[in-house]
């Protein structure tokens, strides 16, 4: 939910108080960044953000084009955006911007012409005059979508949507990889790298705003810094980020696994503050899929990457996205990552259906595989998955674990559940953990798990006669006693 932000508007002049803005963010991570940018930069104007978007004069819709299900989720936001505008008794103006009005502005342009303005990724510094032009009596539209090879900026000031505790902090944009099914690099540019001291600051300020976990995305984490000097910079930059006061963890997403180092390895295990888990797209295992996905990489390189991240990074956690449909795969294909998943038991696994996109090489590709016969792969994939994953939480069933509180509610009952992750969970992609304070479960014997780390909270478990001693909030570390599981998610009672 968009929270308004007075501080940001309180000096603004008054006829710029009066202009509300509603924004709507789809997407991954990196367009969530984007749209923090977007509102950072209205409100430092005076601009209003509002999360009702019956109140606002400007509906921005920040959309994302990476597959054809995106697409169609942010042609239909922009649709109902531009209903509401038909029949809303107060005046607004639709604005689109993101992915899809880099990819497809001359297209949106003329295809819903109730658009008031086109912007792309590269204009957000001017967004505020863009839709300051669009009200008042000399109302405007705007069209403004130019080269997307700009260079990268700090992105400071921004309007944060996660949750307080935990930050995502972008450390390069764009894609240099040839991959035959991505449309990235495209619409995003060539890769770019910020440089380590800029990072860093943003790594301050998130953490001045209340950011203990910080989550390092970009569309190919492992290629950092190598467009600066030719050089994989990742390692040093996880040693900086790890001098950083304030932060508590630190995760890695979107690991291209080609360019993964062995310095990257050992800086992942050597800096305290760096949680062993890796997000590691790794697309397919049968050399001839990945041959003509463009991915870089083979089965024996895979296999042995794996092998060393699990032996260098102790209790690592690895997370792994898979397409399944891809042009020409064949059964001994698909039978090959079936056996991959069951040998390697990925502790996070992800699987999508190919998408043909526009412009793609691989979208001309023989051999396109009937929709239904991907939907099938992907399900038999997923139950594998099912399998692996009720089979990994059994396993942790008495495991002291420390995590972080994502929120605290009331079950039907009106017992206190704290959601809450461990090092093993990244938020909103990965299950959680349900720590219960009703006492369920027992907690480790005293003397058991690792001692309790600055800043944690340990709670005696409720239902022993001892009331907890703190009420948990947001951002707060707990040590609890893994008990059991529901599903996916784990379950869990405060540790004594």
């Amino acid at each position: 939910m968009i929270r308004t932000n007075e501080r940001l508007n309180e000096h603004a002049p008054s006829e710029l108080r009066d202009v509300k803005v509603h924004l709507v963010s789809l997407g991954c991570p990196k367009n969530l960044v984007d749209s923090e940018v977007i509102l950072g930069g209205l409100g430092a104007r005076g601009l209003v953000i509002t999360p009702d978007p019956d109140a606002a004069d400007v509906i921005v819709v920040n959309t994302c084009s990476f597959i054809e299900a995106a697409k169609e989720e942010s042609i239909q936001t922009i649709l109902e955006a531009c209903e509401l505008k038909s029949r809303s008794e107060h005046p607004k103006k639709v604005v689109v911007t993101g992915c899809l009005s880099q990819r497809y502005g001359p297209e949106l342009r003329r295809e819903i012409p109730e658009l008031d303005a086109i912007v792309g990724l590269g204009e957000y510094s001017n967004l505020a005059d863009a839709l300051l032009g669009l009200v008042g009596d000399s109302a405007r539209s705007h069209y403004q979508v130019s080269d997307p090879n700009y260079a990268c900026f700090a992105e400071v000031g921004r309007f944060r949507l996660t949750p307080a505790h935990y930050a995502y902090l972008r450390i390069s944009e764009g894609c240099d990889n040839p991959c035959t099914f991505c449309s990235i690099p495209s619409f995003r540019g060539r890769f770019r790298s910020k440089p380590i001291d800029m990072v860093v600051e943003e790594a301050r300020e998130l953490v001045a705003s209340g950011a203990r976990e910080l989550i390092l995305i970009s569309q190919d984490t492992t290629s950092y810094g190598v467009d600066i000097d030719g050089t994989f910079q990742l390692d040093r930059l996880l040693h900086a980020l790890g001098d950083v006061d304030g932060v508590e963890w630190i995760r890695l997403l979107y690991a291209y696994p080609a360019y993964t180092t062995d310095a990257m390895i050992d800086a992942i295990a050597a800096v305290p503050k760096v949680v062993p888990y890796v997000d590691i797209p790794l697309q397919h295992i049968a050399d001839d899929v990945l041959r003509r996905m463009g991915r870089r990489m083979n089965e024996t390189k895979t296999r042995a990457l794996l092998e060393r991240m699990r032996e260098r990074i102790p209790g690592l956690y690895l997370r792994t996205t898979f397409i399944v449909g891809f042009p020409g795969e064949t059964d001994a294909d698909f039978r090959a990552l079936c056996d991959f998943m069951r040998e390697v038991r990925f502790e996070r696994l992800g699987v999508f259906t190919f998408s043909a996109e526009d412009g793609t090489p691989a979208a001309k590709f023989a051999g396109q595989i009937p929709s239904e016969l991907q939907e099938e792969r992907l399900e038999d994939l997923m139950l594998i998955q099912q399998e692996i994953a009720f089979e990994q939480n059994l396993s942790r069933h008495g495991e002291v674990a420390d995590v972080i509180v994502d929120s605290i509610d009331e079950d039907e009952s009106g017992r206190t559940v704290i959601t809450a992750r461990s090092r093993g969970e990244a938020p909103e992609i990965d299950p959680v953990i349900l720590v219960r304070l009703d006492g369920s479960g027992s907690g480790p014997k005293p003397g058991e798990g690792s001692p309790a780390r600055k800043g944690f909270i340990e709670l005696p478990v409720a239902g022993s006669g001892v009331a907890p001693r703190v009420d948990p909030e947001p951002g707060a570390f707990l040590r609890v006693r893994i008990t059991g599981h529901d599903d996916y998610d784990l379950v869990a009672a405060p540790a004594t």
